[in-house]
C-alpha cells in the first residue's frame, strides 16, 4: 500500500468518525418523537418497549386503548392491536380518532372506518361500549353482551348476503343465496323476492 493510499484511507476513516460523533444520540432524558395519547414517551421507555416486545417503535403521534390493546395514529382509525394494559402515554381521549360516529368504545369515539369494519360483522348502534382484548364487550358499565371476535368469525363463514346502511336510518339487505331482499326506510320493512 502506498503512502497516498494510506493517507486517503486514514482521511476516509477520520471523516467517518467525525460523521459518527456528530450524529446526536438520544439518552433517557432527551425528548422523543413518540407520543402516545398526547404524552411524549421518554427514550428509556421506548428502549424498554423495543427490547421487551422485539419491535421498533417508529416516531409518530399515536392513540392507544389500554383496555383492548387497539392502537392507531392520532386522528385515524384502528390500525392494529397490541398487548393491552401497557403503562404508556396519557389517558385515551374521546377525540383520539377525530370520530363523529356517535359510537364510543372504551371512551374513544370511533372513526368512520372503524364503524364500517364492525358493520361487516354485526349491526352497529350509536352508544357507549366497552370491549376487552378478546373482543368481548357490552354497554359501558354493564355486563358482557357480545363477542366481536366470534361475530366476525361467524359472519365470515356463513354470510351469503350484504347489508347497506344509508346513514339516515334506512337500510337494505340482499341474500345472495336466496335472491331475497329486504328494504327499510327506517320505519317500514318491505320484503322483495
Amino acid at each position: 500500500m502506498t503512502i497516498d493510499a494510506i493517507a486517503r484511507w486514514l482521511t476516509g476513516l477520520i471523516a467517518l468518525f467525525l460523521v459518527a460523533v456528530s450524529i446526536p444520540t438520544a439518552d433517557a432524558a432527551a425528548p422523543t418523537q413518540v407520543f402516545v395519547n398526547g404524552v411524549a414517551l421518554p427514550m428509556e421507555q421506548i428502549n424498554v418497549l423495543q427490547q421487551q416486545y422485539a419491535v421498533r417503535v417508529l416516531p409518530g403521534r399515536y392513540w392507544y386503548d389500554r383496555v383492548s390493546g387497539a392502537w392507531g395514529f392520532e386522528g385515524g382509525p384502528t390500525l392494529g392491536q397490541i398487548y393491552p394494559g401497557l403503562a404508556v402515554g396519557g389517558p385515551l381521549r374521546a377525540d383520539a380518532s377525530r370520530g363523529n360516529t356517535g359510537v364510543f368504545i372504551n371512551g374513544r369515539e370511533l372513526h368512520l372506518n372503524d364503524v364500517m369494519a364492525l358493520r361487516r360483522c354485526t349491526q352497529v348502534y350509536r352508544g357507549r361500549y366497552w370491549v376487552n382484548a378478546q373482543g368481548i364487550g357490552g354497554i359501558e358499565g354493564g355486563p358482557a353482551l357480545f363477542n366481536l371476535a366470534a361475530l366476525c368469525n361467524a359472519n365470515r363463514q356463513t354470510s351469503s348476503g350484504r347489508t347497506w346502511h344509508n346513514g339516515d336510518g334506512s337500510w337494505s339487505y340482499r341474500n345472495d343465496a336466496t335472491g331475497m331482499s329486504v328494504i327499510s326506510d327506517g320505519h317500514n320493512v318491505d320484503i322483495l323476492r
